[in-house]
């Protein structure tokens, strides 16, 4: 009978240790399922000191195989938005700025009055030069007269062909004077309608440099008037990735405060790099319908560009580093690898990296970075994670015959 109970004890004990494994594994996770199968297995040697070289299990899914996949390359750029469509309003004459009737954020229309400058010189002006104009008239019509009656005495020889000439130069004289008087009353004119400030283009006003009341000068900023229906993003890119970029090439634009995306496309790009830098201009247009972006929001233009072949490439949960040499975990002929690899280019949206040296397509990868893995150890893949607790309660009842 006690040989019975000792027998029937061991049977328990081997499977409340199959249930600790379990427990063990699912408590771990990913990290901790190899040493959970481990222990699980192990129980199967009873209380030996000396343990048997177990293999470690792995489940399909946490073993990967390389794949050939393209991987579009992005090249980033950033920069502040700026409006092209952007005029200044300057004074054309000086005087007091009497009015001005529209203010930050106004919308306005091209030729649109805007305000206007107090010119009463210039008004003065207007009246001096308009009876200079007047005498001009009546000084060439007074030649043209004489001139007249000269011919006549001419005709009966009173008086010299001399005589005759100078009357005639006279007359041309007194053209030339109205001529004269006619293009400065024209100018003096123009002068008192640049009193009157009209919008230069359609828009929305981004800043006023002068108030009502102040004195202005000749060519003096007045109001600044921006056009949002197109923004540019001006940006640099390095020399080395230049090469690959294109007018026309579309790009996808992240500006602050706006959560998605939007489209544009490289508008031109500088022909030479900027002096003391190893960069050059690529300027990005973006349409703006709505109005909704604005003149100097940030923003990060994305160019994706093509890959013209297929690359064998892995996820990048499996690579790990150490002493500054990536490296994965392989199964090879049942047992665990650890292989130098050299890495290429990296898909971050796609979580892979392209694998240059160290794997081949039928190289089977751990996909998760397990703890306390060791090199040589033996290891093999099975259909699920519970095989090995299934298969010490397997035994457990020989043990009871």
């Amino acid at each position: 009978m006690k040989k019975k109970w000792l027998v029937g004890g061991t049977a328990l004990v081997l499977l409340a240790g199959a249930g600790v494994a379990l427990w063990t594994g699912i408590l771990h996770g990913p990290d901790g399922q190899a040493a959970a199968r481990s222990e699980a297995t192990a129980a199967k040697g009873g209380r030996n000191d000396k343990k048997p070289d177990v293999p470690l299990e792995f489940v399909a899914r946490e073993v990967v195989q390389p794949m050939l996949a393209r991987m579009p390359q992005a090249v980033e750029f950033s920069g502040p938005l700026v409006a092209p469509q952007t005029s200044v309003l300057r004074a054309k004459a000086g005087g007091t700025l009497v009015a001005l009737n529209v203010a930050e954020g106004s919308r306005v229309q091209a030729g649109q009055v805007l305000g206007r400058i107090d010119m009463a010189e210039t008004s003065s002006r207007v009246a001096e030069r308009s009876a200079n104009l007047e005498s001009a008239r009546a000084t060439l019509a007074q030649a043209e007269r004489t001139h007249a009656s000269n011919e006549r005495l001419a005709a009966q020889q009173f008086i010299s062909p001399i005589a005759l000439d100078n009357s005639r130069a006279a007359v041309d004289t007194a053209r030339a004077a109205l001529n004269a008087a006619q293009a400065a009353l024209d100018t003096t004119r123009m002068g008192l309608r640049d009193a009157t400030l009209l919008a230069p283009i359609a828009g929305i006003v981004a800043k006023r440099h002068a108030l009502p009341g102040e004195k202005v000068a000749v060519e003096q900023p007045v109001l600044t008037i921006v056009d949002l229906a197109r923004l540019e993003l001006a940006g640099s890119v390095g020399t080395h990735e230049v090469g690959r970029l294109a007018a026309g090439l579309p790009v996808q634009v992240r500006v602050e405060g706006v959560a998605q995306p939007v489209a544009g496309r490289i508008a031109r790009i500088a022909p030479a790099a900027e002096p003391g830098t190893r960069s050059i201009g690529v300027t990005i247009e973006l349409a703006n319908p709505g109005e909704t972006l604005r003149a100097g929001q940030y923003a990060l233009a994305r160019a994706l560009l093509a890959d013209d072949r297929d690359r064998l490439t892995l996820p990048a949960a499996t690579v790990g580093a150490a002493a500054g040499q990536d490296h994965v975990w392989l199964i090879e002929n049942g047992t665990l690898a650890r292989r130098a690899v050299t890495l290429g280019r990296r898909d971050e949206p796609q979580g892979r990296v392209e694998v240059l040296q160290g794997v081949t397509p039928e190289s089977q990868v751990l996909a998760a970075r397990f703890d306390n893995l060791r090199e040589g150890a033996k290891a093999l893949v099975v259909a699920n994670r519970s095989s090995a607790v299934a298969s010490a309660a397997a035994d457990a009842p020989a043990a009871l015959k």
